[in-house]
């Protein structure tokens, strides 16, 4: 098992988390991850959709939900009920952060939009994630990670540039939107320490995508012309050569390597051609400059496919780096789940959860002095119910099974 540490950056903060499926869980378990107490409010039935919990019968696809929610408490709470509102309210009082992810306007028919709840707590920092945002024309509508992508342009510029767009594979929408909201919540908190000030944020997973589309706008203020998909696995006529991806042996699914010489290193061509064998195109005007390789683009991928057809991906990506050329396999989830150097730098890590035994998954990828936060399980549906209404409210054994006999938690 790799070194990971216990990390006390938020210790002290309480976070209530209103958030299901990906993009709030994603921005709560990094919090979590830091030191912060997470508070998953719950629906006492089923939970967070996430967990795919089917009524009467037990989880048979837990993983999704292990994902989203390590290191995080849950508190089963029938927010129908007056009672459990109330509950919810006092909880409210006590945290430095809520979160909510809620289709649009459910957050304010309960009572607890930002307005009510910051009449009971003014330091809050209250946060909303949404698909779209106030003001766009699609501000009502539902979002998922995929919808999210397609509107904010990622779709546009992925895949070939003779086919139809592509969905990338990993969850920007939901998790990259995210990313962003931990930062700003961070930023919020530390001006909190500082002025008492609480605040409003929100984001939607669109406006959140075109952070990640930044490249490709710059590319449209050059030209004037919207990005266009330039694909991986050919150097483009007029683009950057080489800049593709390239056969490795044996030739399966995802034997490939990605292989890019930088326009801003003439040398990586160089190097390249040492590697591959082929220094007897060193100094040929069909080849010597990116202007002229990138109108031979085929003949160039067929030199270098030549070459890594011989080897397998990870070779090829040892050879070609080694010589200081920038080369990537193309590994896939298996491939990466069962590379030993991620778990020895804790990285990947092995967690034994009470009801599906061990499960292996990513932490968090920042290493504070040399390790990454320690993983914890994620949580059984309302295994902290006593603790929480304990610790943070001060209820009694008694009282919160009364409230257990009553449907409330």
């Amino acid at each position: 098992m790799g070194v990971s540490v216990e990390l006390d950056c938020l210790e002290g903060i309480r976070v209530v988390d209103f958030t299901q499926f990906e993009a709030g869980p994603s921005c709560t378990e990094s919090l979590a991850w830091l030191g912060a107490e997470v508070v998953k409010i719950e629906n006492p039935r089923t939970g967070d959709p996430g967990r795919r919990l089917q009524p009467g019968k037990p989880d048979n696809d837990p993983w999704y939900f292990h994902q989203f929610n390590a290191n995080k408490k849950s508190v089963t709470l029938n927010l129908k009920s007056a009672r459990g509102l109330e509950i919810v309210r006092e909880l409210l009082k006590k945290a430095d952060v809520t979160i909510e992810n809620m289709a649009p306007g459910t957050i304010e028919r309960l009572g607890l939009g930002y307005d009510e709840v910051k009449k009971i707590n003014p330091g809050i920092i209250y946060c909303q994630v949404k698909g779209f945002g106030t003001g766009s024309p699609y501000e009502k509508s539902l979002a998922f990670d995929m919808i999210a992508q397609a509107a904010g342009g990622t779709f546009s510029v992925t895949g070939e540039g003779d086919r139809a767009p592509v969905k990338p594979g990993p969850s920007l929408g939901d998790t990259g939107t995210g990313m962003l909201l931990a930062i700003s919540i961070l930023g919020a908190l530390y001006k909190r320490s500082k002025t008492g000030q609480g605040r409003l944020l929100q984001v939607a997973m669109q406006d959140a995508m075109l952070h990640y589309m930044r490249v490709p706008f710059s590319g449209t203020q050059l030209t004037g012309r919207a990005a266009m998909r330039d694909g991986s696995s050919r150097s483009t006529p007029g683009g950057l050569t080489p800049r593709a991806l390239y056969p490795c042996k044996p030739g399966g699914p995802n034997d490939y390597v990605y292989v890019f010489c930088s326009r801003a290193n003439p040398e990586h061509w160089q190097r390249l051609l040492k590697v591959i064998g082929r220094e007897d195109l060193s100094g040929d005007d069909r080849y010597d400059t990116q202007q002229a390789r990138s109108q031979r683009g085929a003949e160039v991928d067929e030199i270098i496919a030549a070459w890594t057809r011989q080897h397998t991906k990870e070779e090829a990506m040892k050879l070609i780096g080694a010589a200081g050329v920038p080369a990537g396999a193309v590994f896939d989830t298996l491939e990466l789940m069962n590379d030993p150097s991620f778990e020895e730098r804790g990285i990947m890590q092995t967690i034994d959860h009470p009801s599906t035994g061990k499960v292996k998954m990513p932490a968090w990828p920042v290493r504070f002095d040399g390790a990454p936060p320690k993983l914890e399980p994620s949580p059984l549906l309302g295994q902290h119910v006593d603790d929480v209404l304990g610790s943070w409210l001060g209820m009694g054994g008694k009282e919160v099974a009364a409230l257990r006999e009553e449907g409330i938690v």
